[in-house]
């Protein structure tokens, strides 16, 4: 039996009865929404002032968030709420929305790194590798027992509720060595991770707005977060919805060619919500996967193509091989060549994880990291994670620390660095992440503030070091006067990249780019004569798709993608290439069959 997603099994519950508060919270935010004063979005100074005046005015006891005010808006003010009360806005301003989901407890094949604080039976307790338990998205998996569709959904509520409209997702898997798990564990995760997408869209997001009446009635929202009875109520709703086939199409449709999508085709669940996913209101994009340098070869790296991936995120944490060894990494630094030349030539995007201050590297030598990285061709990463290495309770490295035997970096110390190591970052790397999200009261040694990105800004300040990296020109809200193309071309892992951009110079601003790689080595039938794209992003706020921006100035659907992409297969053409592969998220199937594109593959 199957259950159209416009049904969704939702019953009356006294947590969803009006509370005596709810008619105040609408005016306050029907009045605040109505002041001329706020007149447009970043005005929240004055939004924050009215806040606390219209509280006085109708006596609230206590100033509501912005997230109490918006599900409290009436519906004909929601487009307005959205501009103005969305919550955390930096969350979707990549025009992405990042889910992160953290897979169960589960040991590494090689040991254990001796920096590592987690894994099965480590002193935090049975923790997914390389967490405590601490961070926010392992406390929202231990709150949602490790289970993908339930940790996605959650995810996806807070972002509705939150203001932010999750049409385009990238669904980052963490928790340790993803190819290392049982291959029919890593395709149950991604396939639930991918239905839960589909069933919310299917649900929730058809058309410019989410359907917020649904929506708040099948979440029971407004409601309090320590209400139990509610917390129960919606999981077993979950639960009963994973089970069941929701779908706009149970029967399966056919693709342009006449294939038929498969959705019907019981035998392959991951299929099955892939094909969905193509269509869906909430579309998976891009599929970022965390893996050590020799778990992600040839064998791994085609695996994770058929499951969709489209991002690696690789641990190869320094560019010396006694490091490597002394913290028991399970590598060598020709795995981590190895498999950056492969990945490349197999269309992947990859982001490096450094680890600063390691056993056996000097301040010296992580200095020299950042140059290499960036003038070494086996290396040149499309985006950086910089983790200072840090004394965790319960790990070899304690050990080593509590005997004298090793000293980590400091906060100044670190931020020292990697403030002098942006010098060294080209305009096509960005550096997605420079600390950890452990908190600081957990760590024995080493860097002791979780806001290390802060310190870096200001070392860069006092030293005026300016940083081209990607997000530092990312638009951010701000709206363009004018787009020009630029490409630069440099080679990396035996090949050669270009990087086409579209700017607007005049605001030294980023508004999208295009990866095109001619690969080094054919790994596929299908890759023979072909050049790659490996990317192509266009920024700004994340709206519906096929919407021309519900807020002004959106920077996406401006054609920037489709220029980008033709000047690709110029540059293909140029080289005498056959073809153009494109590596493809799941989502983005359908805006590349409009062009021309055909599955291959």
């Amino acid at each position: 039996m199957v259950q159209h997603a416009s049904e969704p099994p939702v019953k009356q519950t006294d947590s969803t009865q009006v509370h005596p508060a709810a008619s105040l919270l609408a005016r306050v935010c029907e009045e605040l929404l109505s002041s001329p004063e706020n007149a447009s979005a970043g005005c929240s100074e004055t939004i924050q002032h009215n806040k606390i005046h219209l509280s006085k005015k109708y006596g609230l006891g206590k100033i509501p968030s912005d997230i109490e005010l918006f599900l409290h808006c009436p519906p004909e003010l929601i487009g307005r709420a959205r501009m103005l009360l969305q919550t955390k806005p930096i969350r979707t301003q990549s025009g992405v929305a990042p889910i992160a989901v953290m897979v169960p407890p589960r040991a590494c094949p090689h040991g254990r790194c001796t920096y590592c604080p987690g894994g099965p039976g480590s002193v935090f307790g049975d923790t997914p590798q390389s967490y405590t338990g601490k961070e926010p998205s392992t406390m929202r998996a231990i709150r949602n027992s490790y289970d993908p569709y339930l940790i996605v959904m959650n995810r996806l509520e807070h972002l509705v509720a939150a203001g932010h409209y999750p049409g385009k997702a990238e669904l980052i898997i963490q928790g340790g060595t993803f190819p290392a798990m049982d291959k029919t564990e890593q395709d149950g995760i991604i396939t639930d991770c991918l239905k839960a997408m589909d069933d919310f869209g299917d649900l929730f997001l058809r058309g410019e707005q989410p359907d917020y009446a649904k929506f708040k009635a099948f979440f029971e929202l407004p409601g309090s977060v320590k209400d139990e009875q509610r917390g129960q109520r919606i999981r077993a709703r979950l639960l009963e919805l994973k089970e069941q086939g929701v779908g706009r199409d149970a029967a399966g449709t056919e693709e342009p060619d006449g294939r038929s999508n498969g959705i019907a085709d019981s035998s392959s669940p991951l299929l099955r919500e892939q094909r969905r996913n193509e269509t869906a209101g909430v579309r998976c994009v891009a599929l970022a996967i965390e893996t050590k340098p020799d778990w992600g070869l040839l064998e791994h790296g085609l695996e994770m193509l058929r499951q969709g991936t489209t991002r690696i995120e690789l641990g190869i944490q320094t560019l010396y091989d006694e490091p490597l060894r002394l913290t028991n990494r399970g590598h060598t630094l020709q795995d981590s060549r190895d498999s950056s030349r492969i990945l490349r030539d197999l269309g992947f995007k990859l982001t490096y994880h450094i680890m600063l201050g390691l056993p056996g590297v000097t301040k010296e030598m992580d200095a020299a990291v950042f140059k290499d990285l960036f003038n070494n061709p086996d290396w040149m990463p499309d985006s950086l994670k910089i983790y200072p290495c840090m004394v965790f309770p319960g790990t070899s490295l304690y050990q080593q620390w509590k005997r004298g035997k090793y000293a980590p970096l400091t906060t100044k110390e670190a931020a020292s660095i990697i403030a002098e190591g942006t010098r060294h970052v080209p305009d096509w790397c960005r550096i997605m992440r420079v600390q950890r999200d452990i908190p600081s009261f957990l760590v024995e040694a080493g860097v002791d503030k979780t806001n290390l990105r802060q310190y870096v800004e200001q070392e860069r300040r006092d030293k005026s070091i300016q940083s081209r990296d990607i997000r530092d020109r990312e638009p951010k809200g701000k709206h363009p006067e004018s787009i020009t193309y630029r490409t630069m071309s440099y080679e990396a892992s035996g090949g050669v990249e270009f990087f086409i951009a579209a700017e607007d110079t005049t605001q030294d601003l980023l508004l999208g780019f295009c990866r095109l790689r001619l690969p080094g080595q054919e790994l596929l039938p299908e890759l023979k004569g072909a050049a790659i794209v490996r990317e192509l992003h266009v920024y700004g706020e994340a709206v519906p798709l096929g919407d021309e921006g519900v807020f002004s100035g959106a920077v996406q659907h401006r054609g920037i993608g489709k220029a980008l992409l033709g000047l690709a297969e110029g540059i293909a053409r140029e080289h005498h290439k056959q073809k153009v592969v494109v590596i493809s998220g799941i989502g983005v199937r359908e805006y590349y069959r409009r062009l021309g594109y055909n599955r291959d593959g």
